[in-house]
């Protein structure tokens, strides 16, 4: 009787689940990528050792591309607080006299709304051109006559402000509650017709773009939509170090989807490298022959929310491993670190949280809640969280410095404070 035959098992390997992505190019640790991005962002760089100077603020601007501007006040207006943060106690009206007197500068949607270098304004004429401000718009739409007046007054008187209209209109029921009279400023803005001459008080002064800015750079050509979006592309990866897709896209604020394509497209040419990020779900780029420095700069800064390192929180995150909310529009019951809270920023790492506010009644730096992040040196971080906000303090004309009693660095603080002399 023949022998009975064992059927044959499969030799084939089970399904797997498939790997993750791999992108061609240099593979760069967390601390290179971190390495790159703080350097593209200035702290790489000592601060000066004497007073700074107002090229020392162009220099710092023109190297990040923009500064945020916001109108939250309680600590310093954001657009100043960047510039600390890298170059030290430095006289914030050389930035005005950057912007405003020397049109060095202009103000214009950059990043939100921004104060970035003039050389950026053919880049950015595509936005004034478009057809994509609906909210602003309708008042065009509603009252074109308007519009023209507002213009001509303008035309005829020279800067003005909202309240300077001779008819500041009625209501226009949109954003944040502006009166129609602003709303045709700030569409006029928009559109690049009028530009800030001034700030007063913070309220922003518009005049004729034409009688603001140099004549040079409003004779300078204007590129196509694409070209101009390409070349901030390559100006956010400048300012980034490095980035996804979506960083370089946000640096500027342009359209997810299309600026994807547009930094495939650099890439195949030549104009961007691609890397990948361990830990990071998406490709990366660079500029050609960007190398990560040879250690993460050990820069000590307060940051504003508002500053280019911070401002697009998945990056932070990814970067740092730093979840970062501002909660100013949360319930007071509801907040967990504060209303204004600043990381502290310590050997290439987020460190600490701080909410600050500038007491000035009572001429003090208020700290409001110190808040140490896991895995961080409470002993180092104190030792140099100290004089930082003694000398924000001396910066704000704020005579001392005061720790309130909430977050586990304050008992510590407030004595490392009072040792340096500043009483708490």
């Amino acid at each position: 009787m023949p022998a009975r035959r064992t059927p044959s098992r499969s030799t084939a390997p089970k399904a797997s689940p498939p790997p993750p992505p791999t992108f061609p190019g240099e593979v760069l640790a967390p601390d290179e990528a971190r390495a790159l991005a703080l350097h593209a962002q200035g702290f790489g760089v000592a601060r000066p050792r004497r007073a700074p100077r107002a090229e020392d603020v162009l220099a710092t601007v023109d190297r990040l591309r923009l500064l945020q501007i916001d109108s939250v006040n309680v600590l310093v207006r954001a657009h100043y607080l960047p510039l600390f943060s890298r170059l030290g106690p430095y006289d914030p009206a050389l930035l005005d006299h950057l912007t405003y007197e020397r049109r060095a500068l202009f103000e214009f949607w950059a990043h939100e709304a921004s104060i970035l270098p003039v050389r950026f304004h053919p880049l950015l004429r595509w936005r004034m051109e478009r057809k994509a401000w609906p909210s602003l718009d309708r008042i065009r739409k509603k009252r074109p006559a308007y519009v023209e007046a507002v213009l001509r007054e303008i035309e005829t008187r020279g800067p003005l402000g909202t309240s300077d209209l001779t008819d500041g209109g009625g209501r226009a029921g949109a954003w944040w509650g502006w009166g129609e009279g602003k709303h045709v400023l700030e569409w006029l803005f928009a559109t690049g017709r009028v530009t800030t001459a001034a700030r007063r008080r913070f309220e922003r002064i518009y005049d004729l773009a034409e009688r603001v800015l140099p004549v040079d750079v409003l004779a300078a050509e204007t590129p196509s939509a694409d070209d101009a979006k390409r070349a901030l592309l390559l100006e956010s990866a400048a300012a980034l170090g490095v980035g996804t897709a979506r960083d370089l896209a946000d640096y500027f604020r342009i359209h997810p989807p299309t600026g994807r394509a547009l930094v495939e497209g650099l890439a195949a040419d030549g104009r961007l490298e691609r890397v990948r990020v361990e830990g990071w779900k998406d490709a990366a780029f660079r500029l050609p022959g960007t190398r990560a420095p040879g250690r993460v700069p050990n820069a000590t800064a307060l940051v504003s929310p508002f500053d280019s390192l911070v401002f697009e929180r998945a990056r932070t995150e990814r970067m740092f491993g730093f979840h970062y909310r501002i909660e100013i529009y949360t319930p007071v019951a509801k907040r967990r670190y504060g209303y204004y809270v600043l990381p502290f920023l310590l050997d290439g790492a987020i460190v600490a949280r701080v909410d600050l506010k500038a007491d000035r009644e009572r001429g003090r730096l208020l700290v409001r809640a110190t808040h140490l992040e896991p895995g961080a040196d409470a002993e180092r971080t104190v030792a140099a969280l100290a004089p930082e906000l003694t000398r924000m303090a001396g910066w704000l004309g704020l005579g001392k410095v005061a720790v309130e009693r909430k977050g586990a660095l304050a008992p510590a603080l407030r004595s490392a404070v009072s040792a340096g002399g500043s009483r708490s």
